[in-house]
């Protein structure tokens, strides 16, 4: 029985990775483009993580954690809430790292590297242990 938990946790886990690309490629691009119209690094990097959280609902809750989706009513929206928490201290973290690199005269571009990373960790444990969590 574990060996199947855990195959099912590395399939998730691919297709939460999968989605963290797709949503990153979003969050990225808005950065970019808002900082190449002369946005500032942190706003444009909360702006861009923003429109990354959205791609990310959508690509969570239809393709990575499908048999985990609350049904609609009270649950689903407690899950969207927890869910938006979760993206909220991802934003948080990366929007500090992104500034906190600013600040200290790093290219923001780097910063932000780092803040993928850590966000990444970050939210995956949220939502895979707290989000969508296993009941039963």
């Amino acid at each position: 029985m574990q060996l199947v938990l855990q195959r099912l946790i590395d399939l998730v886990f691919l297709r939460y990775l999968l989605a963290s690309v797709g949503a990153l490629a979003v969050d990225v691009g808005c950065f970019l483009g808002l900082m190449a119209v002369g946005i500032a690094a942190a706003p444009a990097s909360a702006l861009g993580y923003t429109m990354g959280i959205l791609a990310h609902w959508l690509l969570s809750s239809r393709a990575v954690f499908t048999g985990r989706v609350a049904g609609k009513g009270l649950a689903r929206t407690r899950q969207k809430a927890l869910f938006v928490v979760s993206a909220l201290a991802g934003l948080a973290l990366t929007t500090a790292i992104v500034a906190g690199s600013d600040i200290a005269g790093a290219d923001p571009r780097i910063g932000k590297l780092a803040a993928i990373a850590l966000s990444f960790a970050l939210t995956w444990w949220l939502r895979n242990m707290v989000v969508f969590r296993v009941t039963g």
